[in-house]
């Protein structure tokens, strides 16, 4: 097998050494499942993804996605940090867009350009759908914080792009900043629900300029707060349209990550309601910082 070769990037970040690492392993085709899971644990990223095809197969790049605990069928910022490794180490020329097939199916990923650098990377993620609702006084416990804390205006409930989160809206940046999830309760929470990774929010955050500020708990999936989510966002955003949040079928914001665990970051993301589904994009940019070899 020849040294397999990896690159470290750093997605939805501003500059360096902020938003969410990832390694991605860029001729990874004989690799088996054991050894991707057994990398991925060494890694301790929050994902790290393999590129199993170094050409296109049906349409684009087979790429698969492992947490240090477990394979997932899709995320936000492996996708978007993927494709830039793709595009600048093994397609070496410019393009528009390019097809990543992952568990959950294709995912369609396009390149905003500034001259010839690439200055954000989206993906378009599949129509969300809503699933089970849950108690505001159950939840408050999961998350350490007063019932009063989560606005009783719009429901908490589980949302789906590829990868199901249960979405909570919080009254505040206070309410946001004070969670800290209670890893029993947590845990009772997930047994039976399809999702199991919680994601907060609320209209507030630290930069002006910003939207929303958000947080995420995966401890299940050996993540116990992701500094960047992409996935979770995109579930945000149609969570947003098909409640009118905003008060508006069209949005199209700034959220904020990473605050809490000092690696600050920044996603944007559009979504519409098309009538038959919304539809949902979520970008940022991709800095890269290390190549190496794994020996």
């Amino acid at each position: 097998m020849d040294r397999l070769r990896f690159c470290i990037v750093d997605v939805f970040a501003e500059e360096k050494y902020a938003g969410n690492q990832l390694a991605v392993f860029r001729n990874a085709k004989d690799v088996h499942d054991g050894e991707m899971q057994r990398i991925a644990k060494e890694m301790n990223f929050s994902e790290t993804t393999f590129v199993v095809s170094g050409v296109q197969q049906n349409g684009g790049y087979d790429v698969r996605i492992f947490t240090p605990m477990a394979e997932v069928p899709f995320a936000g910022h492996p996708a978007l940090g993927t494709a830039y490794v793709v595009q600048q180490e093994v397609m070496k020329e410019p393009v528009r867009a390019m097809t990543l097939n992952l568990g959950v199916g294709p995912i369609r990923i396009t390149f905003e350009r500034s001259g010839k650098l690439i200055d954000t990377v989206w993906m378009q993620q599949k129509s969300p759908v809503f699933g089970q609702t849950f108690d505001r006084g159950h939840i408050s416990q999961v998350l350490s914080v007063d019932k009063r804390d989560i606005c009783d205006r719009f429901p908490v409930q589980e949302v789906s792009t590829g990868l199901p989160f249960i979405v909570v809206p919080m009254e505040s940046l206070d309410a946001v900043k004070r969670a800290k999830v209670a890893k029993e309760r947590y845990f009772e929470l997930i047994k039976d629900a399809q999702a199991k990774a919680v994601f907060i929010f609320c209209p507030e955050a630290y930069r002006r300029e910003n939207d929303f500020n958000v947080r995420m708990f995966a401890d299940y999936y050996g993540v116990s707060e992701d500094p960047a989510c992409g996935s979770g966002v995109g579930c945000l955003a149609g969570y947003l349209v098909k409640y009118g949040y905003l008060a508006r079928d069209r949005i199209d914001i700034r959220v904020e990550e990473g605050y809490e665990i000092g690696r600050p970051s920044l996603l944007l993301a559009k979504a519409e309601d098309k009538g038959e589904g919304i539809e949902v994009s979520v970008g940022g940019r991709v800095v890269m910082v290390a190549r190496g070899e794994l020996v």
